[in-house]
């Protein structure tokens, strides 16, 4: 789920952001938006579907999403798994752990 732009240029822009070329301003509108998510996905070799929280920020809220965070969700619709805030606060481990038990492998 893209949510926003983390280092925007015209708010919290990073050093690290200018060297690697990663120059994104907060999007105006949903077009924008949705810009943004797809150069994330194309930079980060993202093989999954990605979605777009709308401009109320829907799904940021609901999940506390900010600054990122990882979900589990099973195929009921619940919350399997939610991570600590990111990245610092992931576990891989642990997702795959869920992951495998939902799965049953």
């Amino acid at each position: 789920m893209y949510i926003r732009e983390a280092h925007p240029t015209d708010a919290w822009a990073l050093a690290s952001n200018e060297r690697e070329g990663i120059l994104l301003a907060s999007p105006k509108d949903y077009a924008e938006k949705a810009g943004a998510a797809r150069t994330c996905v194309r930079q980060l070799a993202i093989e999954i579907p990605a979605l777009i929280d709308d401009f109320d920020s829907t799904t940021e809220i609901a999940y506390t999403a900010w600054p990122d965070r990882l979900y589990v969700i099973d195929r009921d619709g619940r919350i399997a798994y939610k991570a600590r805030p990111g990245p610092f606060g992931f576990v891989p481990a642990e997702a795959e752990a869920t992951l495998g038990r939902l799965l049953g492998s």
